[in-house]
Order: structure tokens, then sequence, then C-alpha cells
């Protein structure tokens, strides 16, 4: 296919309310604006996917469910997202994700991973994909450890529930 005739598509993601009130999805899309410009390329708004504070834990969020929805109905030939763990932090389902948008014809660059499809790219994405789960891992070890703590310093945050 021409390269100018490319239907390019962006996702992005940021999980918490939190993350979304500092406007890093708004930093993400304009990251991959940036490349998909020094790419000679546009991207219809109606292709761009944005899940604005949901989790990345399921699987089942509104905008990748519609990019998956164009995805298999052709509609797409190539996603561009900032990093891998904006699919999820869980390598299983980063992998599955890429296969699934790999059956469907779609091209995926990755601004934060180098670019190739040899063994030596696909190792280091997988690497990237276990540490990205560990992380979350950690996060969640954190949050449940500092929760007990600020309440008994008296800083417990009625609005997010029992610590």
């Amino acid at each position: 296919m021409p390269h100018h005739d490319l239907r390019v598509a962006i996702y992005a993601r940021v999980p918490g309310e939190s993350q979304a009130k500092e406007d890093t999805i708004a930093r993400q899309l304009e990251a991959v604006e940036r490349r998909i410009a020094d790419d000679a390329l546009g991207c219809d708004p109606e292709l761009r996917f944005l899940d604005d504070g949901v989790s990345g834990r399921l699987l089942v969020r509104p905008g990748l469910e519609r990019l998956r929805d164009q995805a298999a109905a052709g509609a797409i030939d190539r996603l561009y997202v900032l990093d891998p763990d904006r699919f999820s932090r869980k390598y299983a389902s980063q992998g599955s994700l890429r296969e699934e948008l790999d059956r469907c014809g779609v091209e995926i660059v990755f601004l934060r991973h180098p670019p190739g499809r040899g063994p030596e790219e696909n190792l280091l994405l997988q690497v990237q994909g276990m540490i990205a789960e560990y992380e979350r891992a950690k996060i969640m070890e954190r949050c449940r450890r500092g929760k007990p703590h600020a309440a008994r310093r008296g800083s417990v945050n009625v609005l997010r529930g029992a610590p």
C-alpha cells in the first residue's frame, strides 16, 4: 500500500483520574501526533482511540474495544501507541492484543520501542512487558501497605474508600 494511503490510528490510555487531570493523555497524544507528522502521515479524528482515566487491568475498555472493532473491520493499517504498557501492564494481555492486531493486518508502532520484528526486538518487547507487570504489582503492594499507614496518621481519603 502506498505510504500516503495508510489509514493511521492512535491509541492512548491513562489509568486513573489523577493522571487524567495531569494531562498525561494530552502528552501522549502530542508525542504520537509528532511522530505521525514526522512519518509524513495524518490521522483521521475518527481513528483516535482514547481511554482517559481507565485502568489497563482489564481488556474491556471503551477506546480499546472501538479500536479492536475497527481493526477487525480492516479500517486500520498502522497504529501508533506511546508504549506497550498503554495496552496493558500484563505481559500476556499485551501479547494477545499484539497478535490480534497483527492478524487484522495492523502494523503497530510503539514510540518507546525500537522498530523491527526480529528475534531481538521481540525479546526486548517481552522483557518490557514482564517489567511493566512487575511494576504494576509493586505499585499495588505499596498502595496496600500505604493505606493502613495513612489511616493511622489520620489522613484517610473518604472519597476513595476504606483503607
